[in-house]
């Protein structure tokens, strides 16, 4: 069964009920996921919690007479999401991220990261809870990269992308743009060894193509993790991963968030021509799941919503991050 039908099922299962595990074989994922949580182990833990982030950022650009006051940035997820392996707020990815899209925006962007490390996604109805609660407006924009803890504690794939596309339906009604980091490729952990470093990828690939069919239909945008977004940590292991081999370093959440931000702005139409067509990047309109599949397959890989059953496969161009005046972040609400 091709990639694209089988996510089209899982994302089917997720919209009406029913599915599960059994698309690649129960006993065979049974031993992906015990070999994958094994090397979890292996590599160790031990990082203590991630720095906190949350503040505004591009405060250069706040003031009386600027206007229309900061963006409105929230992070939800996993440990990814959370930053966790590095030191210093500044280094996470939301941070990154949010220093970016306000050098792009050339306004201060206040954000508030939610993510938790271990986070599954029935951790996201939480999570957005917390970012709509009430007290002010929603963020204008949410990043949310999950997946990866959904397959190593088995939980049914269709079961994953239902409560991922109910998080994403609560932040599109309150009026938020939303951006979806999909799956990694778990077939990327070292010490998980072939055949079962295939079956891993096959897992892991199958539920990033069901979750971007299930976003894509909100009209949130993907960006595909892969194996963790790109050659370069293939390239450059030592110096992309962190200390327990797993999660990446400051230079390697540097890398992926580089790889996000285009997809950020644009989802905010802050990139110029967004969301046209580069052919000579191999770009593409096509059917939502095959584009889906093809995102899931090759890290770095943008799905957006287009019209009807389409949406568009960009390959974004990856830019430096933008340097701002200051990158770490002051407490929110100095800005008022």
């Amino acid at each position: 069964m091709s990639r694209a039908r089988t996510a089209r099922r899982i994302a089917a299962g997720a919209a009406y009920g029913g599915g599960g595990l059994g698309l690649v074989g129960v006993a065979a994922v049974g031993l992906v996921l015990a070999e994958v949580q094994f090397a979890k182990r292996t590599v160790g833990n031990g990082l203590g919690d991630p720095p906190r982030a949350d503040g505004l950022y591009g405060s250069e650009f706040s003031g009386p007479e600027l206007s229309p006051g900061p963006l409105r940035m929230g992070m939800l997820g996993d440990s990814t999401a959370a930053g966790l392996g590095v030191h210093r707020a500044r280094q996470t990815p939301a941070a990154l991220l949010a220093s970016g899209l306000a050098a792009v925006a050339e306004r201060p962007v206040e954000l508030r990261n939610v993510a938790l490390s271990g986070a599954m996604s029935d951790d996201l109805d939480r999570q957005v809870s917390l970012l709509l609660d009430g007290n002010g407006p929603a963020p204008d924009v949410c990043v949310i990269i999950i997946g990866a803890n959904d397959v190593t504690r088995r939980m049914p794939l269709t079961q994953s992308v239902r409560l991922l596309t109910a998080a994403v339906r609560r932040l599109r009604i309150a009026g938020s743009e939303v951006v979806v980091g999909t799956c990694p490729d778990l077939g990327t952990i070292e010490p998980v060894y072939q055949p079962l470093r295939w079956m891993a990828r096959r897992v892991s690939r199958q539920l990033a193509a069901a979750q971007t069919i299930g976003v894509v239909a909100l009209g949130a945008r993907t960006i595909s993790m892969g194996d963790l977004l790109g050659p370069e940590f293939a390239a450059n292991p030592r110096e992309m991963f962190g200390p327990d081999s797993y999660h990446p370093s400051a230079e390697g959440y540097a890398t992926a968030a580089m790889a996000v931000l285009p997809t950020l702005c644009a989802a905010l139409g802050l990139w110029p021509g967004s969301d046209r067509l580069d052919v000579s990047r191999d770009e593409d309109m096509l059917p939502v799941a095959k584009a889906a599949s093809a995102a899931a397959g090759e890290a770095g890989t943008e799905v957006t919503p287009a019209r009807g059953p389409w949406a568009l496969l960009k390959h974004r161009r990856r830019r430096r991050l933008p340097e701002t005046q200051n990158p770490e972040p002051s407490p929110a609400g100095d800005h008022a």
